[in-house]
């Protein structure tokens, strides 16, 4: 259920009716509601679950990549995880807003796998170790919000890259190879 409603968040930004996301799961709109009560429920487990997802992919990408590589990978997951959470804001602001739905420490841990990635990256000579991983996180943010009414995916995929450019020593910058 929660892949279905992932797939029709992903889809639109509009409300998704339940009983559609229930037919995705090839499960009756009864079993959706003994599991998720609310649509605010199924939007939390969803955006939990996602972020969970996000925030553990970086070790596999450390492991299998060189840091900067690495940090460009995972920033290219958090952005798909970005555009999918648009179809769930409404839900989301309004049950932050009324308590109904807990606040994620979203922000606290996008920017604790951004210094376990500078980490790695400063042992290795790339990224710079003289930043401030949560510097990092506002300009990754800043990319986001300043192209989030765009449909330009390659804009945000330019952006990413010269975050990574600017992560990089001064004599080693160059757009990352993907």
């Amino acid at each position: 259920m929660l892949a279905a409603a992932w797939d029709a968040f992903a889809g639109t930004t509009d409300a998704v009716p339940l009983d559609a996301i229930a037919r995705a799961a090839g499960v009756g709109i009864g079993t959706l509601y003994r599991h998720f009560p609310t649509r605010e429920a199924l939007v939390e487990a969803v955006y939990g679950a996602e972020l969970d997802e996000v925030v553990s992919s970086a070790t596999a990408l450390l492991a299998e990549l060189e840091p900067s590589a690495a940090l460009r990978a995972w920033m290219t997951r958090y952005a798909a995880f970005v555009k999918v959470k648009r179809g769930m804001s409404d839900t989301l602001r309004a049950g932050w807003a009324s308590g109904g739905i807990a606040t994620p420490a979203t922000r606290e841990r996008v920017t604790a796998v951004i210094a376990t990635m500078l980490r790695g990256g400063a042992e290795a000579g790339s990224p710079r170790s003289d930043v401030d991983p949560g510097d990092a996180t506002v300009m990754l943010l800043g990319v986001f919000l300043a192209t989030e009414a765009s449909a330009a995916p390659d804009r945000v995929e330019r952006l990413l890259d010269l975050i990574v450019d600017a992560l990089r020593p001064a004599g080693s910058r160059s757009a990352v190879e993907r």
